[in-house]
């Protein structure tokens, strides 16, 4: 991920994001996560310059002691906005459980809705290419199985760690992006294709037991594939649509 040009709180200078030290007042940096937008900041600013959402200090969450699974030190638990996880302070990463995280997307999501919405999100493409090849799947810090690898929504273009019983790792600055794509509407759209490929899907199920014959329903379906349009369809909460 490349590093933004932040502004030291201390003498203005332009530092990148990812600086321990500015390079002009020798002043000591750390940053935070906005607790908006997920964006990194420096500890002293008193807006996000992602977002301009007044800075609130992160504070510590009681949680249990879970290590990063990229580099395997202990993470900190904190509390960023209102939802509790864990920090990763060496890669910046975050463990952020499967309830968290989705109250993370239902709440930006109603953001989305209240400033408009959709400037369409479907200008993000999947980070490949290159780096496809250095790809290491990582283990679930709870349970400890190798975690899957998958597109947020099927079409943000972040691709997180998931283990569906516990929760999403994010490498720095990833929960930021999918918060961004969020409030751009980038879920509306994804509902909107998946709702598309269901109705495609339908058609041509009706299409092959129209000429199927017998076990079919006056519309040439069967009962089996009323189970599978029935799965197609079915609202099984947020995050099993995001992240299935």
């Amino acid at each position: 991920m490349t590093a933004e040009t932040l502004n030291c709180p201390n003498c203005g200078a332009a530092i990148s994001s990812d600086s321990p030290q500015c390079q002009y007042c020798e002043s000591k940096l750390a940053t935070v996560a906005c607790p908006s937008c997920f964006g990194m900041m420096f500890i002293g600013s008193r807006h996000c310059p992602h977002c301009g959402a007044l800075a609130a200090q992160a504070t510590a969450a009681e949680l249990s002691i879970l290590k990063c699974p990229r580099c395997q030190t202990e993470m900190s638990s904190v509390t960023i906005g209102s939802e509790a996880m864990r920090e990763c302070e060496r890669c910046g990463g975050l463990w952020v459980e499967v309830a968290a995280f989705d109250r993370i997307c239902a709440d930006r999501e109603k953001q989305s809705v209240v400033l408009g919405g959709a400037s369409l999100a479907q200008g993000h493409q999947p980070q490949g290419g290159a780096d496809a090849a250095n790809i290491r799947y990582v283990p679930c810090p709870q349970c400890g199985n190798l975690m899957n690898r998958i597109n947020f929504a099927h079409c943000s273009g972040v691709i997180v760690d998931v283990c569906r019983g516990h929760g999403t790792w994010f490498d720095r600055d990833e929960l930021s992006e999918i918060v961004q794509f969020i409030r751009d509407g980038g879920l509306d759209l994804a509902r909107q294709r998946e709702r598309r490929e269901i109705d495609i899907q339908r058609e041509q199920l009706r299409t092959e037991q129209m000429l199927a014959g017998p076990g079919t329903d006056m519309l040439g379906i069967s009962f089996a594939d009323h189970e599978k349009i029935s799965g197609l369809s079915a609202a099984r909460g947020l995050l099993k649509f995001l992240l299935e």
